[in-house]
């Protein structure tokens, strides 16, 4: 588990990091009112998928030495689940953004609609349906 907030919390972070920073930038004013809603959205579903992501840690180290081993794993592993949905999904609002400012809308949608298609496949269709499969073992 904790190797995979390893990977996972960089990059919420940097995505928070850049999301932070947009408004401040000089051509942010010529935005238009989707384009801050959607900055605002992603700011908040990157900010909820980071401190979920964070959480998993600070439950153990709250619970450290008070027993209970399988209920921090349970708590971690769904905290992980709901941080990296509320991750994806402000990955995508982000590139909706992005794209929307350099591409317009049409490009906006198809874009975001990639990356959710790409998250929804690979982070959670992928799992399941090799969860249902039975296991293959290599031949040695």
């Amino acid at each position: 588990m904790l190797t995979e907030l390893r990977v996972a919390l960089p990059g919420a972070q940097v995505l928070l990091g850049f999301l932070l920073t947009v408004p401040f930038a000089t051509r942010f004013g010529r935005t238009t009112a989707l384009e801050r809603a959607t900055l605002f959205l992603s700011l908040l579903l990157t900010l909820g998928g980071t401190i979920m992501l964070m959480a998993p840690s600070v439950y153990h180290r709250l619970r450290w030495n008070r027993g209970g081993k399988s209920d921090v794993i349970l708590v971690a592993h769904r905290l992980f689940l709901v941080g990296s949905s509320l991750l994806g999904a402000g990955m995508v609002a982000a590139v909706f953004l992005v794209a929307s400012v350099l591409y317009g809308t049409a490009a906006a949608i198809a874009s975001a609609a990639a990356v959710a298609l790409t998250v929804g496949v690979t982070w959670y269709l992928l799992p399941r349906s090799r969860s249902r499969r039975p296991s293959i073992r290599r031949q040695e």
